[in-house]
């Protein structure tokens, strides 16, 4: 690579239509050029994603909001070098929107295409700020994941736990709409627990006593339920739940990086914007990596950053007829 190669990202996996730019040195750094996001609101009065109507928001968004981030990027269509977009996992109608999409033009361009895992697009959402070098734990926490990951060096994925039941996202979106909220229910829950006393409802830690790194939050929902029932604030139940939820994430996660010798810890994700988290974090001691500003959730810049990766990595070009998956482990070891 003789001078700098630019790569665009693009993740529609569930409800956010994301494109990015980043571009990769021939030294191997890389910088973020764009980053554009366009969050439906259609599935607010639902409470929840509805699938098909995602899979249409992102037919009707995805090309404008391709110029956008080109438009950012202070660059044309034919200054990219390489494209990028999320396989899976996720709603396989909304992933073939951007995987199409993503394979049509670099076919046209007649550039590499890389299919990106999701998950593995979070994970390198973090390198955006801080070098980022093996070995290293990584939290991925959102609204459809909450897993914990040993990487001992680059493209090696070991599970280390993950949840048994809702994913946190889930959780925070879940009893915020028990409480009356607001949808999506991290934001909520963060702003509403400002207010609330955070001793006024007793949760327990979940899964207490266990030896490995798993993660369950259907106790702490079925206790926010009971609390409603009995007439409790939304902003206590907000307080106490955030309070419980995070001290459970951060503890976890520091057994595991205690147990397998890690002293750098990556949590990316929807959650890990929850302001709660990144101070439990910021006081545990650990040198916790977390996604620059605008790369928790869902968007394209991660995507361009796992391929900018895959290429740095010498990996081949992925083939055109790369299907979309549903369920996609990142776990290879």
């Amino acid at each position: 690579m003789s001078g700098p190669l630019r790569i665009l990202g693009i993740d529609t996996s569930c409800d956010d239509t994301g494109v990015g730019v980043v571009e990769l040195a021939p030294d191997g750094g890389v910088r973020v050029l764009a980053n554009r996001v366009w969050s439906q609101t259609v599935h607010a009065r639902y409470g929840g994603v509805m699938p098909e109507m995602a899979s249409r928001e992102h037919v009707e968004r995805i090309d404008a909001v391709t110029g956008d981030a080109l438009a950012e990027a202070g660059l044309t269509i034919s200054d990219l070098g390489a494209v990028a977009a999320t396989s899976g996992p996720g709603l396989v109608g909304a992933l073939l929107v951007g995987l199409m999409y993503g394979k049509g033009l670099a076919q046209a361009l007649g550039v590499p295409f890389y299919a990106a895992h999701h998950l593995e697009g979070h994970i390198f959402a973090a390198a955006s700020d801080a070098e980022l070098k093996t070995p290293y734990l990584a939290l991925v926490v959102s609204g459809g994941h909450t897993h914990l990951f040993d990487v001992p060096r680059d493209g090696q994925y070991i599970l280390v736990g993950a949840t048994r039941d809702d994913a946190a996202g889930e959780a925070f979106d879940k009893i915020a709409r028990l409480a009356g909220l607001g949808y999506p229910g991290g934001p909520a829950i963060s702003e509403a627990a400002l207010k609330g006393d955070p001793d006024a409802v007793g949760f327990k830690e979940p899964l207490q006593g266990q030896k490995g790194f798993d993660f369950s939050f259907s106790g702490l929902k079925t206790a926010a339920l009971l609390a409603h029932r009995a007439g409790a604030k939304p902003e206590d139940l907000a307080a106490g739940f955030e309070r419980a939820a995070v001290r459970f994430l951060v503890k976890t996660t520091l057994r595991a990086a205690q147990a397998y010798g890690r002293d750098t810890v990556v949590v990316s994700g929807g959650v890990a914007a929850n302001r709660a988290l990144r101070e439990a974090f910021a006081a545990s001691g650990v040198r916790t990596v977390f996604p620059g500003k605008g790369l928790n959730t869902d968007n394209g810049a991660m995507i361009a950053l796992a391929g900018a990766a895959s290429i740095r990595a010498g990996r081949s070009p992925s083939l055109l007829n790369e299907g979309a998956v549903a369920y996609a482990p990142l776990a290879n070891a």
